[in-house]
């Protein structure tokens, strides 16, 4: 499933009274990347975030479906029963992704790539597809259609026209590539970014909590949410760009309701898939996925169409309290 684009930041660092801190961004996966690093060394820091940033183009060229011949343009162009090699990368990102797809029992799926060309005009507007196109798009979706071989660290596909897109979970992975490498750098205080909807903080800056950030409803303004402070962990957010739908992979129907949502877990990948899985997820099947993994916590803002703001209803799961979430 396609991330959707938020409309303002989810998640906004608050660093400026970091004492020692170092701040590097660099543009890659059609947002901005940034690493916030607390080191009293400014270039060894300098040169750390830049060896990051390489990764993330490096990554970039290689999970993009945008880009010709990188591995996820040649899944795409796959034909049954061939086999294709992929690099270590893609390879991981497909296991996360089919881990992710069946915790949530489809609702995030990676393949939604031919629901989303039915159900959107060349300018991504809504539109109401043919029965026929439907059936067919739905014929082409479903990650259990990708046959993956660990052994091998090749890919076939099971159905002719499957489309891939690691839209929903790209950045998140590619954020914590950047946090192993700065590891091996030897830097561990440090928050990472990937245009704020995946944020993954290492270690806490001395004397503090953890890293401040603060969520923010991206419907109203300014409006905050909670503010946080946490290491060790990564905050993921997904919402609703004005004037689209949403594509629940599951039924293939568009979903209305639901503006944004969050995810905190242990790694930004499945964090980023997460929090784009929640958008489509009923409330009963969130609680249950947060009841079974005790690691993982969401929030949710459910709206009905033509509601005012004062009616929405914030739905939390999980472990939240401990982020001091205001009530």
């Amino acid at each position: 499933m396609t991330k959707p684009k938020p409309q303002t930041p989810y998640v906004e660092s608050d660093c400026g009274a970091v004492a020692g801190m170092r701040r590097f961004s660099h543009e890659a996966m059609a947002t901005t990347f940034e690493v916030i690093v607390v080191h009293d060394d400014e270039r060894y820091a300098g040169q750390a975030a830049a060896a990051a940033f390489e990764e993330v183009d490096r990554l970039e060229a290689e999970l993009s479906r945008f880009i010709e011949n990188s591995d996820i343009s040649r899944i795409n162009d796959l034909t049954v029963g061939e086999p294709l090699v992929l690099g270590l990368p893609t390879f991981e990102c497909l296991e996360i992704s089919r881990r992710v797809y069946e915790d949530t029992k489809g609702a995030f799926d990676i393949t939604i790539g031919s629901l989303l060309k039915c159900r959107r005009g060349d300018e991504g507007e809504p539109r109401t597809p043919r029965q026929e196109e439907l059936s067919l798009a739905r014929e082409h979706t479903g990650t259990d259609l990708l046959r993956l071989d660990a052994e091998e660290h090749t890919v076939e596909v099971l159905s002719e026209g499957v489309q891939v897109d690691l839209g929903g979970m790209g950045k998140g992975y590619a954020v914590d590539q950047m946090a192993k490498l700065l590891r091996e750098w030897s830097i561990d205080v440090a928050l990472i970014h990937g245009g704020y909807s995946s944020v993954l903080a290492l270690d806490g800056p001395a004397d503090m909590k953890g890293w401040p950030v603060t969520m923010s409803d991206p419907g109203k303004g300014k409006r905050t949410l909670a503010k946080l402070h946490f290491q060790g962990r990564a905050l993921s957010g997904s919402g609703v760009q004005k004037g689209r739908h949403i594509i629940d992979p599951r039924t293939s129907r568009p979903i209305k309701g639901r503006r944004a949502a969050w995810s905190s877990t242990p790694d930004a990948a499945t964090g980023d898939a997460l929090s784009t899985a929640f958008m489509v997820m009923a409330p009963d099947e969130i609680k249950q996925y947060c009841r079974c993994h005790p690691d993982v916590s969401a929030i949710v803002i459910l709206q009905e169409q033509g509601e005012e703001a004062k009616k929405e209803k914030i739905l939390r799961f999980g472990q939240w309290k401990k982020y001091e979430l205001p009530k």
